[in-house]
């Protein structure tokens, strides 16, 4: 049974840092190809970072790029999404996702956790 489990969400000021986590069981992030997706309500989900299984590349659109950093630890199956600079607009549910390549569409991906929340508010 694949499991994908999100922690580290949490309240963090404008200009702060957070790292979220997320913890792969039934599947190795040294194979899938693991992603960052977030979403507020009334919006898409969005694609924010994704590593590559094979290469270990990775992936970011121009609205996070410089200040997220995904990376993976294969000893431990897990991904880190580590965050700077936060503004409002990066207030959302983070979702990681599991998928045999790095795709934009949330539909490509076989597996997902349950998400974790992000708000950025002073």
């Amino acid at each position: 049974q694949v499991q994908l489990v999100e922690s580290g969400g949490g309240l963090v000021q404008p200009g702060g840092s957070l790292r979220l986590s997320c913890a792969a069981s039934g599947i190795g992030v040294d194979y899938y190809s693991i992603a960052w997706f977030r979403q507020v309500p009334g919006k898409e989900r969005e694609g924010v970072a994704c590593i590559s299984g094979s290469t270990g590349a990775t992936h970011y659109p121009e609205s996070v790029k410089g200040r997220f950093t995904i990376s993976r630890d294969n000893a431990k199956n897990t991904v880190a999404l580590q965050m700077n600079s936060l503004n409002s607009e990066d207030t959302a549910v983070y979702y990681c996702a599991a998928s045999e390549m790095c795709a934009i569409q949330p539909g490509r991906y076989d597996y997902w956790g349950q998400g974790t929340q992000v708000t950025v508010s002073s």
